[in-house]
């Protein structure tokens, strides 16, 4: 990905509450006029939620609820039919408010090794138990990636896509913290070239268009992100410390946006825009990075999905991340 790509000032994670569909995708573009995303609703239950959607979008692959979570099947059962029904659902929402569209458009789709640590094989262990398993569910994301992102160009074909990877279990894969079916014990840690070669080759799917890489957990590992071709890494801005400094500063100066996740994802008083992102601006000065480079490397997003927020404060913070990108915009000093 080249290093002048830009993104626009600010977007959202995903999920959004509630179950209109209507309703969340007239949310998700008429707060980022500029950079609209796909919303997900996981309060209509199993299937919408960010697994089950993308288990349903797996080829040659199927998935259905066990009381445990989601595990792999022989043939696509009526879990999968309901979760590539809502995706239909969500889409059609989209389309329709996104008619003559030109512009970044964000879809979400959760990534190879948090599907590995979630998704149980036929014996209940995670697929995360099996090297062959996590090659072979690596595959067929890639196959139902390559799909997805033909139908959402088909349907909005002024749409410059960028495709987020959801990997909030990346850090407890890469740590060997991702716990057996038992409980009383957890799965070896996986190569750190193992994981990023995974993630490349689902990063590539997306030839030529941008892939951001998001995850809210601690000690988000932006140099293997990068190297496995993320052109953005998306985060919790709360959960840094200075130990990230020299990664960040690494990133930025090597061209990758940042999408700084600074409003929280569930319901609290909102600070004024401009002290939304007073983080953002320390942190600039600490790296010693020019200022005018802050709108230019820095996407103002929530600190994760919305889901668990009430619909009328999901809307106040999908606002609140456009205003605080305004105020990094016109004062980034």
């Amino acid at each position: 990905m080249t290093a002048d790509l830009r993104f626009a000032p600010a977007t959202g994670i995903g999920s959004l509450p509630g179950g209109d569909a209507r309703e969340a995708a007239r949310a998700a573009t008429g707060s980022f006029e500029d950079f609209p995303f796909l919303p997900e609703l996981p309060a209509r239950g199993p299937g919408a939620d960010m697994i089950g959607r993308t288990a349903g979008m797996l080829v040659e692959l199927y998935a259905r609820v066990e009381p445990s979570g989601w595990r792999i099947g022989d043939r696509p059962g009526r879990d999968t039919k309901r979760a590539r029904s809502w995706l239909g659902e969500d889409l059609d929402a989209l389309e329709e408010f996104t008619q003559g569209y030109e512009g970044q458009l964000k879809v979400q789709v959760v990534g190879p090794w948090t599907l590995a640590a979630t998704l149980e094989l036929r014996n209940g262990e995670v697929a995360l138990s099996d090297p062959g398993a996590c090659r072979d569910l690596a595959a067929s994301l890639a196959e139902g990636l390559r799909l997805h992102l033909e139908e959402v160009r088909r349907r909005i074909p002024g749409a410059q896509i960028v495709l987020q990877l959801d990997e909030p279990s990346l850090i407890g894969v890469l740590r060997g913290q991702v716990r057996s079916a038992s409980g009383y014990r957890t799965h070896r840690a996986v190569d750190r070239q193992v994981v990023e070669a995974g993630l490349r080759d689902v990063v590539g799917v997306h030839a030529g268009g941008p892939v951001v890489v998001h995850s809210c957990a601690p000690d988000v590992p932006f140099a293997l992100l990068r190297r496995a071709g993320a052109a953005a890494v998306s985060f919790d801005f709360s959960l840094l410390t200075e130990r990230d400094d020299d990664a960040i500063g690494e990133a930025v100066e090597g061209g990758t946006r940042l999408f700084a996740g600074v409003v929280p994802g569930t319901d609290t008083a909102l600070s004024d825009p401009a002290g939304s992102v007073m983080g953002v601006r320390t942190l600039w000065r600490r790296l010693g990075l020019h200022p005018g480079l802050l709108a230019e490397a820095v996407t103002v997003t929530p600190s994760c999905g919305l889901a668990g927020a009430s619909p009328e404060y999901a809307r106040k913070a999908l606002a609140h991340c456009a205003q605080a990108a305004r105020s990094l915009a016109d004062n980034p000093e």
